[in-house]
Order: structure tokens, then sequence, then C-alpha cells
């Protein structure tokens, strides 16, 4: 097994799919005796998902714009402005408030709370949130995730060698099967690159 491991994750703050793979990784990085570095990219559902035609582009839009999470891709790239540290706090601080918590991470309010909490500089927070030049980021992140990999819903892992997989985890795995399934998805992903999809069927309900 290698030393180190890298991986890009697209992301979507909204999902609950990336909180619970987000716990998930944060399980097997404690649990494996190598590094495994993580790339948090931006992925906008509200972008694939819109009905608004192919011009469309959600960091477009004004400032006023009723969006569910465009001002979080924000704020995350206002507190990357203050270190990969600082803006891995926030990102699992900002999972937590939305997926745990059930705060609305659409209100400016619980973006500057959620930054506030995690220590971040918050003067330079606010002003840096405030450049709309730092949702190209998004629109960057985005564009490479359909043009590149195909990436239509999120969490998307791209592991090393680039094979993109899409994951979807009804609950957090718990500890002591965390690493194991990393090891297995790495494995299928890298060296069974023939399987192309598994889906587990829901079985109809009885009664």
């Amino acid at each position: 097994m290698a030393e180190h491991i890298h991986l890009d994750i697209f992301f979507d703050f909204m999902c609950p799919f990336v909180y619970r793979a987000a716990v998930w990784l944060d399980r097997v990085r404690e649990g494996m005796g190598y590094g495994l570095n993580i790339c948090w990219r931006y992925f906008s559902l509200e972008q694939v998902n819109s009905q608004q035609g192919l011009e469309w582009k959600l960091w477009e839009q004004p400032d006023d714009f009723p969006s569910r999470g465009l001002w979080a891709f924000g704020a995350a790239e206002a507190a990357r402005c203050q270190g990969e540290d600082a803006f891995n706090r926030f990102h699992s601080a900002l999972l937590h408030a939305r997926h745990v918590q059930g705060k609305d991470i659409a209100e400016r309010s619980v973006l500057a709370e959620v930054a506030s909490g995690m220590g971040l500089d918050m003067p330079r927070f606010q002003e840096d949130l405030a450049r709309r030049e730092l949702l190209s980021r998004l629109a960057e992140d985005h564009e490479t995730a359909v043009e590149e990999y195909g990436v239509f819903g999120t969490p998307t892992i791209v592991f090393p060698g680039g094979e993109a997989v899409f994951i979807k985890l009804s609950d957090i795995p718990p500890a002591g099967d965390a690493l194991a399934l990393f090891h297995e998805l790495l494995h299928l992903s890298t060296a069974r690159t023939y399987v192309r999809e598994i889906k587990r069927p829901q079985r109809p309900k009885k009664g």
C-alpha cells in the first residue's frame, strides 16, 4: 500500500451523502498508517439540476439571487484565503451545521457564525466573502468536474490514476469498518476499472 494517497472529492454542502462521506473519511484518516490527502472541490447540484438552459451559470447570478448553496461555496473560499487548515475546519463545521444542526446555510449570518466558531479572522472573512471573484473557483471546479470526469452528483471521489466514483452512503460506516471499506473501494475503483456501475435496488415495501 502506498505511503500517501491523494483524493479529489467533488462536493456540495447541501448533500447529505457528502456529510456522511466526510465523517467516514475522517475515520479512515485516523485509522490508516499512511497519509490521506483530500482536496475538496466544488460541484453545484443547483447548477447541474437547473432548468434554465445551458448558458445559465449559478456563479454569475446577482448577490440577491435566492440560491440554496451559492454563498456557502463563497464562504468556503473566503475561509481558504486564510489557509488550507482554515478551509478544512470551516468545511467540516459547515457540513455539521447543515446536516446535524439543521441550520440554513443559505443565510450569511449562519456562515459568519460558523466561521467565527472556527476561529477565523472575521473582518477579513467578511471582506473576502464580498469579493465576487472568489466564485471563479466554483466555476473552475464545477466545469472541470463535468468536462474531465463526467460528474453528475456528489460526493464523487477521484482516485489516484483519475478513476472517478460516485458513492452514496445510507449511513456513516462504523469506525471499525471505515478503513476496510476504503481499501475495498480503492481496490475496486483502481484495479477493477472494468466495473462501471454497482447499484443496489430497493426492495418494494410489503403490506
